[in-house]
């Protein structure tokens, strides 16, 4: 476990700087059952250190715990493709001082497990959806298509002839890869690998053909050469790659692949403290400090309201649901 906590400060300014915090965070404090502000908000996330909601968390907790006048604590609690740490969380008291920051497998895992210890809907109450990650269509330098519409129609007269890597059965970059053979009408051979960063590997070795990956890890490879993109899986222009168009609009209408960094709290937790945080969170997310750090590790920042982070977590659900179900991809048991 490790913890980002608010560096110590002079007796005066700690006194000051905390009581404009409790002015900031408003119901944060009002009504709790235990008003401490020396009690640490906890903060789980599901996965291994360095994963794209680890970075999220850690850069936003310092001034998120400045403004609400409460030490962050973040926890790594990974496992289970994210279940374990989000098991935790479902079953920890609703008091305002336990979180979990999922990523886009949320909405996954259900139809891809027999048994799931948590409904990802039921025993959470949405905070908000903290930043998006698009992923790109990236090829080999070496394939023939420099767009969108040239891939898909060599695909179109190759069936199954065109091979791309995933982190694994499942993972949300092999599920982009069945969305898009869905609404494209091609054959495609999925290559499950034991994490992103093989396959990429092969596909600039030239032994696949293309992949769906994570803006932050394949920008680099496309400046130097390594890799070219067609287009970016936002429904939007990327502020990441802005003059990357969108698969979207270059032939495949509502085509969206991202992934995402959210933050739930367990259910029957208060209101006032769920509005608090999500105001704080906005807030500090809309810092040109934060937000420009965000920006250059790949993370878009969003900050939703609970009710709209709410809406997409059913929205993505039923999407990914049917997709998988399409697919017929086996379930974990």
């Amino acid at each position: 476990m490790s913890a980002t906590s608010i560096p110590r400060r002079p007796l005066r300014k700690r006194i000051g700087a905390r009581l404009g915090a409790r002015a900031a965070a408003g119901p944060w404090l009002a009504g709790a059952a235990d008003p401490d502000p020396t009690r640490p908000i906890r903060i789980i996330v599901p996965f291994a250190p360095g994963g794209v909601a680890d970075v999220v968390i850690r850069t936003i907790s310092p001034a998120l715990g400045d403004t609400l006048g409460q030490p962050i604590v973040v926890e790594n609690k990974g496992g289970g493709g994210g279940t374990l740490g989000t098991a935790q969380a479902a079953q920890a008291a609703p008091d305002g001082y336990t979180f979990v920051a999922p990523a886009a497998s949320h909405t996954t895992t259900p139809e891809l497990y027999t048994k799931l210890p948590f409904d990802p809907i039921k025993d959470f109450t949405a905070v908000t959806q903290i930043a998006i990650v698009p992923y790109l269509l990236v090829v080999n330098p070496s394939l023939p298509v420099n767009n969108l519409q040239e891939f898909i129609a060599l695909a179109k007269s190759k069936p199954g002839a065109l091979t791309y890597g995933s982190a694994g059965s499942g993972s949300s970059n092999h599920l982009a890869g069945e969305l898009f053979a869905s609404m494209a009408g091609v054959q495609l051979t999925h290559t499950p690998y034991k994490g992103s960063g093989p396959a990429l590997t092969d596909l600039m070795g030239g032994h696949l053909s293309f992949m769906f990956d994570a803006v932050n890890t394949s920008l680099a490879n496309i400046k130097s050469g390594r890799l070219k993109a067609l287009g970016v899986g936002t429904l939007t222009t990327s502020r990441t790659v802005p003059d990357l168009p969108t698969i979207s609009d270059s032939g495949l209408k509502g085509f969206e692949a991202i992934t995402w960094v959210g933050l739930l709290a367990p259910a029957g937790t208060p209101k006032e403290r769920i509005d608090a945080l999500n105001r704080a969170i906005v807030e500090v997310i809309a810092r040109p400090t934060v937000r420009d750090k965000l920006l250059a590790q790949g993370p878009e920042p969003v900050g939703s309201s609970p009710a709209a982070f709410d809406a997409t977590l059913r929205s993505e659900l039923s999407k990914w649901t049917g997709v998988i179900r399409k697919a017929g991809i086996p379930k974990v048991q």
